[in-house]
């Protein structure tokens, strides 16, 4: 069955060209030219991935994502202009998985799309517990085969990327990870992200995690090295 990808964008010529490609690469494509119109097409049926421009009228691409974070894991690329580094921050904070900056690369966003779809994956694996996919590191849970984590008891709501990110890290409790490493744990090797992008995921796990605990500081950031986690 093919995927279902939704492209939110004002801009008509963008819209017209990416859905040719991605359709040419077997992609179901549904269109939203504003936001309000994409958050009621995405809710009545949601997408397996959606691309999201920022600057957009009626509702901006920030608030969709807020909008659609309230209810929905989905994947979602942030499309952002040239020199818009404050919207990709806050972009990747609000839970984003991965940005792309305009003027961009459709084989590069296609790649893209196709990485966080096999992330995304995890979700339909097997609900059988397997032992080796569990991992406990003190009130740490875990849950690979069920893309499940939890602390102190308490679920921790999480994106693929945010998953992989803290298993990354948990695997190997005092092993320092530099930024290439968690790279391709949470996007694959063959596709680079910026160092900011890393940065910005783990300051977002770590606010998910002191909403449940305010004293969480067992991701450390070893500054000019990468991150490690603290058992």
């Amino acid at each position: 069955m093919a995927h279902t990808v939704a492209l939110v964008d004002d801009d008509r010529n963008i819209l017209a060209s990416v859905s040719i490609a991605l359709e040419a690469e077997g992609f179901d494509v549904r269109t939203y030219t504003d936001g309000a119109e994409a958050l009621r097409g995405l809710s009545q049926r949601p997408p397996d991935l959606a691309v999201l421009d920022i600057k957009m009228p009626r509702m901006d691409g920030m608030e969709l994502l807020q909008r659609l974070r309230q209810t929905s894991q989905m994947p979602v690329i942030f499309l952002t202009s040239k020199d818009d580094e404050l919207d990709e921050l806050m972009g990747l904070r609000m839970g984003a998985d991965d940005y792309i900056k305009k003027p961009f690369s459709q084989r590069l966003l296609i790649e893209r799309i196709r990485a966080l779809l096999r992330r995304e994956a995890l979700r339909g694996e097997s609900p059988e517990v397997d032992p080796g996919q569990i991992i406990t590191r003190g009130p740490l849970l875990l849950d690979g085969a069920r893309h499940a984590c939890s602390w102190k008891g308490q679920p921790i709501d999480l994106t693929v990327t945010e998953f992989l990110l803290v298993r990354a890290l948990a695997q190997r409790p005092g092993h320092v990870k530099n930024r290439d490493q968690l790279m391709d744990a949470a996007y694959g090797e063959h596709v680079y992200v910026d160092d900011r992008t890393i940065d910005s995921h783990i300051k977002r796990l770590r606010k998910k995690f002191k909403t449940v605990d305010p004293d969480f500081s067992q991701i450390e950031t070893l500054y000019g090295v990468g991150y490690r986690y603290k058992e």
